[in-house]
């Protein structure tokens, strides 16, 4: 192997020699798991080149393969580390589930059939083991799937922060159908159902490290019915993209990027309920970047807008509907919003971690 070569070194005014600091890390760290650049570049660097191939390579949130001619199938998988494991209106056991479930949807899927491996740590308690899987139950109860294969490992005190939990799903498509992140098109509509930010904050208000003390509970929840409807009510439905990580302007920014177009968001348009509003103040956070898990950017022809709207605004996940912007031909892979003042602000992807082990 060729010898790595040094960095640049710099004097600094008392003569002292230091490295200029190196623009990538060689090792992991916290914002690698952000849904933002970093994760996208390790992605890019570390796991694409081995693993490529055409169904990997799409960047959805659920791989699409035709085992035969007549069945299409989504598949994804997500791993759960989110701390504290309970938290206002959820936990890690109805996370995991709604997680893929959500996924799976966002491919135009119906979710049928969940797998669950746990990693637990010694020392665990036996009763929030048994909270946990209880939600889990009454997640897939509510969505529609059954657990069908599982797996158990257990690790040394102090290794998993009590539980870990990692799901994998498979969904059943119509043959042919193509909802992904690459099929916007200028002239499209774009909707969100609800408010954003709620899960976030909700999660970070748990820890009690930040005095926060808001009422805010966690908007997780399976959103495969709602897809259904909205699938009923439109057969123009382009994109679907739950904005978790790296929230509502990182997924806006995915979309851009897969479909190589533009994307233009009103600022007044975009709801965010004022207790979220309240702690991202106080945080200094932007919950344009804050996750969710129980929301979904909809992307439709625009014909279709008002149809969606009103199959959306009749399910209990969805009556917070609303339309946000649109689809434009330029700036390609770029997001835009549109102030309150009449100007336009960039909305990027974040670099790092905003809210780790949210999720």
């Amino acid at each position: 192997m060729a010898e790595r070569e040094k960095p640049e070194e710099r004097v600094t005014m008392e003569g002292a020699v230091c490295p200029v600091p190196l623009p990538h890390s060689e090792r992991i760290v916290l914002g690698h798991g952000s849904g933002g650049k970093l994760m996208h570049d390790l992605i890019a660097r570390s796991f694409l080149p081995p693993l490529d191939n055409p169904v990997l390579r799409a960047g959805n949130d659920a791989g699409v393969v035709l085992p035969t001619p007549d069945t299409q199938l989504a598949i994804s998988t997500d791993s759960h580390v989110v701390w504290p494991l309970f938290f206002p209106g959820g936990d890690i056991g109805r996370l995991a589930i709604c997680g893929t479930v959500n996924d799976l949807a966002a491919m135009g899927a119906t979710p049928r059939y969940l797998t669950a491996g746990f990693i637990l740590e010694e020392g665990l308690e036996l009763e929030v083991l048994e909270r946990v899987v209880a939600s889990m139950q009454a997640a897939a109860e509510e969505a529609g799937v059954e657990v069908v294969a599982g797996d158990t490992k257990v690790v040394q005190r102090g290794k998993a922060d009590g539980l870990y939990i990692n799901t994998a799903g498979v969904g059943t498509q119509t043959p042919g159908m193509a909802i992904n992140g690459a099929q916007a098109q200028p002239g499209d509509a774009v909707i969100l159902t609800g408010t954003i930010g709620d899960h976030g904050i909700a999660v970070l208000s748990a820890r009690g490290e930040l005095g926060i003390q808001a009422q805010i509970e966690s908007d997780v929840a399976p959103l495969n019915h709602m897809v259904a409807a909205m699938l009923e009510a439109s057969e123009q439905i382009h994109v679907l993209r739950d904005p978790t990580r790296g929230g509502l302007a990182s997924t806006l920014n995915e979309i851009a990027k897969q479909s190589q177009v533009g994307i233009v968001v009103q600022e007044d348009a975009i709801p965010v309920a004022a207790a979220v509003q309240s702690a991202c103040e106080l945080l200094g956070f932007d919950p344009l970047y804050v996750a969710n898990e129980g929301k979904m950017v909809v992307i439709v022809a625009p014909q279709d807008a008002n149809k969606v709207l009103e199959a959306l605004r009749a399910d209990r996940y969805g009556e917070g509907a609303v339309l946000i912007g649109e689809v434009v031909e330029e700036p390609k892979g770029r997001v835009l919003m549109k102030t309150v003042i009449g100007s336009h602000r960039v909305l990027d992807v974040l670099s790092g971690e905003l809210l780790p082990r949210i999720c």
